[in-house]
């Protein structure tokens, strides 16, 4: 029986998501790590965590929104995150009256307060309304953090922190892109669970 000529592909896909999710355990876990705690002090205290993509990115970034105010696993109160392509009355006023590439900046300006974290999805880390946003976040007090493609990228560099997918096919990041997504969540989760660190008041004469 001779194979189907698309296997190979499909094997090619597969080894690049292998190698891409290796990078991932080896290289992105300690900053997801570190992410969900952050996120969690963030939200817990009455932040709000703003997300935003395009395309695929977009449907990841609402992703994420959707396991933080619905759940990701365990049950757990809900917490404030919204998926600024989401909104499409104010996408698509803002990209007529001022035009794209400010769709999720004036939303920044808008919904951001400082302190806040803004999330932000691109497989090439060059799309113009991501680091537009980006920009506006930072200016705005906001903490700026991008998953994106390959490093270096302008996005990347407009974050404050980033976590760089190596891999050279779109699908691939994305993919890739959507476990982080996930490690996030349990991350986040695992830290709203934790009980609060005790503090132990300093007696005379003890060290502490």
């Amino acid at each position: 029986m001779t194979e189907h000529p698309a296997l190979d592909a499909a094997r090619l896909h597969c080894r690049s998501l292998e190698d891409a999710l290796d990078g991932l355990r080896r290289h992105g876990l300690p900053r997801i790590a570190d992410w969900g705690g952050r996120l969690a002090s963030v939200l817990a205290g009455g932040g709000r965590l703003l997300a935003a993509g395009n395309g695929g990115s977009a449907a990841q970034a609402q992703h994420l929104t959707a396991e933080l105010v619905g759940r990701y696993r365990s049950e757990r109160p809900a917490y404030s995150a919204l998926a600024l392509h989401a909104e499409t009355s104010s996408v698509t006023a803002i990209g007529n009256d001022y035009g794209f590439d400010h769709v999720y900046a004036r939303q920044v300006a808008a919904h951001g307060r400082p302190g806040d974290v803004l999330m932000l999805l691109s497989t090439s880390g060059r799309s113009a309304n991501l680091i537009a946003a980006a920009t506006a976040a930072r200016r705005a007090g906001l903490q700026v953090w991008a998953l994106t493609g390959p490093g270096p990228n302008p996005l990347m560099e407009a974050a404050d922190e980033s976590l760089c997918v190596a891999a050279a096919s779109t699908a691939t990041v994305q993919e890739t892109h959507l476990v982080a997504v996930h490690l996030l969540c349990e991350c986040f989760d695992a830290a709203v669970a934790a009980p609060p660190a005790r503090t132990v008041a300093a007696v005379p004469g003890r060290l502490t």
